[in-house]
């Protein structure tokens, strides 16, 4: 799959629209991942075509979160000023973890009129200082998991970037292939001590890294072969082991497993290649939900939490789970995006989302 490379001598751009497709993307799969999350665990309780559509969907887009990491890492580990302590933790590091704290007060504010995932109108204060007790180590809301393990990756670049100015490329590879190899193992559940989020999670930053420095023109297909080989296992594969289980398994859903890195590189070597194609209002269009993706990402639960209430009927309007769960993301990702475009032009509440 990956064999000789050529590599990029100029150093790497600091905005370069293939990433902003990347967010862009990512957000899409994102939103969808939770709009189709009621659904998941319903398998035999509702008709198995609908049970399918929302879990192919979710299949085919675990990748989201690995390419934002891989994003971080291809431009924060290819900066080529000299580092500096205080302008990384002012403009780097607050800018994820200021968001973070404001919207773990929000959503703590938001579950103190919350009753089993469902809003009841009627706000608790000891529902909401129970999850603001608890949220040293379970986040107050269910797409905030990100940050527990996003943030932490940023104390560790620092320390990556007067390393891989000295690593060979040969090196490189061998660690990389290293990293694939831990991510098999816990796939498949072979325990070792060297299986931790930090160490799995920093190897998406290389993985990043690695592919942004390089043309993978000459690899493309082989990634594409081996992407699109595990996205048909994910889709039938769960499909198959619900029937064997009578349940639904997060088996193929990882975002620590083999497959979801596969697919991963496979999405960051084609955009690569490809998404400088598009031109005209659409790249536009990107470029603008790629900038304020991490707002997109913060706010859309919000909106989801009367459309993921399945009493209220929300996918019933749809023939299918292959319409609803599409056509909801699209509305939710744009509803989401003029939210945060309206909130950013307000001084203090614009450091929610940034």
């Amino acid at each position: 799959m990956i064999i000789e490379e050529k590599v990029i001598n100029n150093p790497p751009r600091q905005s370069v629209f293939y990433l902003d497709f990347l967010r862009c993307i990512a957000v899409f799969a994102v939103v969808a991942i939770h709009v189709l999350g009621p659904f998941r665990y319903l398998y035999g309780e509702i008709p198995d075509s609908q049970w399918f559509a929302a879990t192919a969907i979710n299949a085919i887009t675990r990748w989201a979160v690995p390419v934002f990491m891989m994003i971080s890492g291809a431009l924060l580990l290819s900066s080529q000023r000299p580092f500096d302590c205080e302008d990384y933790l002012s403009k780097r590091v607050a800018k994820v973890v200021l968001p973070f704290l404001g919207w773990s007060l929000i959503y703590s504010f938001i579950a103190g009129f919350m009753v089993n995932d469902r809003f009841t109108g009627t706000w608790s204060m000891i529902e909401t200082s129970r999850v603001i007790e608890h949220s040293a180590k379970d986040p107050v809301w269910y797409h905030l998991w990100f940050f527990y393990d996003f943030i932490p990756l940023y104390f560790v670049i620092p320390l990556l970037l007067p390393v891989l100015k000295k690593v060979p490329p040969e090196l490189m590879k061998l660690l990389i292939i290293s990293w694939m190899v831990l991510y098999l193992m816990k796939w498949l559940k072979v325990e070792s001590f060297l299986q931790q989020n930090l160490i799995l999670y920093t190897g998406y930053l290389l993985l990043g890294w690695y592919l942004f420095n390089r043309d993978n023109s000459g690899q493309l297909k082989y990634w594409v072969i081996a992407g699109v080989s595990m996205l048909i296992m994910n889709t039938w594969g769960s499909w198959l082991l619900a029937i064997e289980t009578g349940r639904y398994s997060s088996f193929y859903m990882g975002y620590k497993t083999l497959n979801t890195v596969i697919i991963a590189a496979m999405l960051f070597v084609m955009a690569q290649r490809y998404a400088e194609n598009i031109q005209g209002k659409l790249r536009i269009l990107i470029a603008v939900i790629a900038k304020y993706s991490l707002g997109i990402y913060l706010l859309h639960p919000l909106l989801l939490i009367p459309v993921r209430n399945l009493d209220n009927g929300f996918y019933s309007w749809f023939v299918s789970n292959w319409l609803a769960i599409p056509l909801i993301t699209v509305v939710i990702v744009f509803l989401s995006l003029c939210s945060v475009v309206l909130l950013a032009k307000i001084p203090l509440v614009k450091r929610l989302v940034p």
